[in-house]
């Protein structure tokens, strides 16, 4: 199956360094984008650049391209039967700068179902989540967008939470 799975927030700020540098904070001490506070923690085996090996929960990507404060795109590693990349570009856009999250991927095996009843309930989740979060770090109105019943249930059923933020 293929998944193409894509999140954005435009905010009017007044340069998309202001955008970008969310990118640049993910995973570390700074962190104004990853919403760590109540999802896995996202982590990085080195600073951002290419080649550093990231995960959070049990998935697993490698950074391929890095281009500071505009978009860092990730391959997927594991789960076996996820094949793709995700993705946070920064960019302008009438209105002003747009952060976006791409994951474009091809599902086999048992992602073929698990994807659409279990995934892409909580990746939506989070990435909103996310999305709130650089809204708030940006100035903006930071309202939390409310996890649906199914999505509380499925985080039950998997025993989210936070996690104590430790360094690799």
């Amino acid at each position: 199956m293929r998944v193409n799975n894509v999140h954005s927030r435009v905010f009017a700020v007044d340069s998309l360094e202001q955008v970008g540098a969310l990118i640049d904070s993910l995973a570390t001490a700074d962190d104004r984008l990853w919403p760590h506070e109540t999802w896995p923690i996202l982590r990085f085996d080195r600073p951002l650049g290419v080649g550093a090996k990231g995960r959070h929960g049990k998935i697993r990507y490698d950074v391929v391209e890095y281009q500071p404060a505009r978009r860092l795109r990730c391959a997927f590693t594991n789960p076996t039967g996820l094949h793709g990349y995700h993705e946070w570009a920064a960019r302008p856009v009438p209105g002003g700068y747009e952060l976006r999250h791409s994951l474009i991927a091809n599902t086999r095996g048992w992602l073929l179902l698990s994807w659409p009843l279990m995934w892409r309930p909580l990746h939506d989740a989070l990435l909103e989540d996310a999305l709130d979060k650089a809204a708030g770090h940006l100035g903006m109105r930071a309202a939390r967008t409310r996890w649906s019943g199914y999505v509380q249930a499925l985080r039950r059923a998997a025993k989210v939470r936070r996690r104590p933020r430790v360094s690799v």
